[in-house]
């Protein structure tokens, strides 16, 4: 069993249990979920280039990243560095977030917000919703090409943007007309091993249509600018940032790099 098969299962119960003390109308009556979510969709296009910078604690594979992260003074240090949004991991298991967080950000920041999590249910979504997410990730190893449509409409018709997360050829046919980005993650979730090589041999093949994001494993002003001449506008880093003692600084200065190499 590989750890993405591990996570699954984990997280299927941990909903299963979840849903036994909460409901949908809960989340419904929640102050945060009436509002209109952030559009990073619009801001992207206006921009042509931009940086989600992530809040991670720690990742299955490398183990703890930033044990003591501050979600909320790295929130505030990532809008003025230049992100153009943040991801926020909730999976507490293995990833060391908590739904609250995105809460807490969202009260700090004036950016859209990316519930960074493994969406195998409906309920998540309104969870997302209620807790101060604007756009949600749904990764196509995680799910069936019918259950990834069932939850594209759900998250759409809930107002929130979607980030569709591909990894290889087979996977493009998970890509449908609700979905607002397409990401190539460069970590096989498999073998969690990392290569840009993934980003490019991908590229061409999203339909041009779809904004198009490459994750994971990004550390450089040259990585971007050769994955950003392959066609992807938006960039999606944590790792790198978070092993950084100050990980707003980190992104500024990335994003100056980037903004003189091109």
């Amino acid at each position: 069993m590989n750890i993405l098969q591990k996570i699954l299962i984990h997280k299927k119960n941990e909903v299963a249990e979840a849903k036994a003390v909460k409901s949908i109308t809960d989340f419904e009556q929640q102050v945060l979920f009436d509002r209109n979510c952030a559009s990073l969709k619009e801001k992207i296009q206006q921009k042509n280039f931009g940086i989600i910078a992530e809040l991670k604690r720690k990742s299955p594979s490398k183990g703890w990243l930033h044990k003591n992260l501050n979600y909320n003074k790295t929130a505030g240090d990532y809008e003025k560095g230049g992100a153009v949004a943040l991801s926020v991991l909730t999976d507490e298991a293995f990833f060391g977030g908590k739904l609250e967080y995105l809460r807490e950000v969202k009260a700090t920041v004036d950016l859209p917000l990316l519930r960074k999590d493994f969406i195998v249910d409906e309920f998540q979504l309104y969870e997302a919703k209620a807790f101060g997410a604007d756009i949600v990730l749904l990764i196509a190893a995680a799910l069936t090409v019918e259950e990834t449509k069932n939850l594209s409409v759900k998250a759409k018709e809930l107002g929130l943007e979607i980030l569709l997360e591909i990894h290889n050829d087979a996977e493009l046919n998970y890509i449908n007309e609700h979905i607002d980005f397409v990401g190539v993650n460069n970590r096989n979730l498999n073998t969690f091993e990392v290569s840009m090589e993934t980003s490019i041999s991908l590229a061409d093949k999203i339909p041009n249509n779809f904004i198009k994001v490459s994750e994971s494993g990004i550390t450089n002003a040259n990585e971007i600018k050769l994955l950003k001449d392959a066609g992807f506008q938006l960039f999606l880093i944590g790792e790198h940032f978070m092993r950084n003692e100050k990980p707003g600084l980190a992104c500024s200065n990335l994003i100056q790099a980037v903004n003189e190499l091109v």
